[in-house]
């Protein structure tokens, strides 16, 4: 009967121990899961912010060079403005032209 008692003994501990071990292993996943969860958090914060920066150079860029074009454009507008016309001599050359003299 003592052989009996001590297997039915060892028996009850193995199943605690086997109890044990799946109890740390739930924990472990929960642990390892809840890692993860405040990885991505993390993760998507910094990403939000790091694409919210690029963004904002980006915009930022776009806008200085549409400024230098209005500038530059603007500038030629004025160096146009400040040539002199010589309607004369334009005349003169297109009736020629059209003649066949040139």
């Amino acid at each position: 009967m003592d052989e009996q008692n001590i297997l039915g003994h060892l028996l009850k501990i193995e199943a605690e121990a086997s109890s044990l071990v799946d109890d740390a292993q739930a924990e472990a996943d929960r642990r390892v899961s809840e890692g993860e969860k405040q990885n991505r958090i993390l993760y998507d914060e910094r990403y939000a912010a790091s694409s919210a920066e690029a963004e904002a150079s980006y915009t930022e860029a776009i806008e200085r060079v549409r400024e230098d074009y209005r500038s530059r454009l603007e500038d030629y507008r004025k160096s146009l403005e400040a040539m002199p016309l010589d309607e004369t001599n334009f005349s003169n050359l297109m009736e020629k032209y059209i003649a066949g003299g040139i």
